[in-house]
């Protein structure tokens, strides 16, 4: 596929960058920030789309609430445009997940909200995102509208300063994978192989509410 080739091209070429940038967050001894993402993992793990309240606006222009996507199986990934091979290569992943999937992707929706909502407006995303699988809705609104979602779904982020100036973008990372009735049926980690995704992704639309 040309456009996994030219995706895959750009990742490479950045991949070296993006990794110093990981290492350096990671290496900063920002404890606070490290028991955060801690905390993080038992409400991610308690998230359910029925009890959250946030807005956003797709990449459409249109205005979602969580309540919109109760009676289908949902796929969240946090991340951002400017992300230099963690996001591309897991929407990637998504869009051969969604092929994989064949019939059973009509019954998924998939969601990317963005944690650089100052950078990505719904033009932006709408430009990104029509690399990757035309089903996958990216979502911004305010800082304090991402804020919010953020902190319904128990995803962290924070901005991390480059020595250009720049400044690029340090979150959750991994797919949650949520039930039809809104609750949370698996977290898909970026560190396993994504071919035991569709599994999983399938056992959710399985599962009743």
């Amino acid at each position: 596929m040309r456009r996994r080739t030219l995706i895959l091209g750009a990742v490479g070429l950045f991949a070296a960058f993006g990794f110093m940038l990981t290492i350096g967050a990671w290496q900063s001894g920002d404890l606070p920030w490290q028991e955060k993402k801690a905390a993080s993992a038992a409400r991610i793990r308690a998230a359910d789309l029925s009890a959250m309240t946030w807005q956003l606006t797709s990449h459409e222009g249109e205005q979602v609430e969580p309540q919109d996507w109760l009676g289908q199986a949902n796929l969240v990934f946090f991340g951002f445009t400017w992300c230099p091979d963690v996001c591309p290569m897991t929407l990637l992943n998504i869009s051969d997940w969604l092929e994989e999937l064949g019939p059973d992707a009509d019954r998924l929706a998939v969601h990317l909200v963005t944690v650089d909502p100052e950078r990505d407006n719904p033009e932006v995303l709408a430009d990104y995102l029509s690399n990757f699988d035309p089903r996958i809705t990216g979502l911004t609104g305010t800082p304090a509208e991402i804020a919010r979602a953020a902190e319904a779904f128990g995803a962290t982020y924070r901005r991390v300063l480059r020595q250009d100036g720049d400044y690029t973008m340090d979150h959750t990372s991994g797919v949650l994978v949520f039930r039809a009735d809104g609750r949370l049926a698996r977290i898909i980690d970026l560190h396993e192989n994504p071919q035991a995704a569709v599994p999983k992704i399938r056992q959710a639309l399985k599962q009743e509410g």
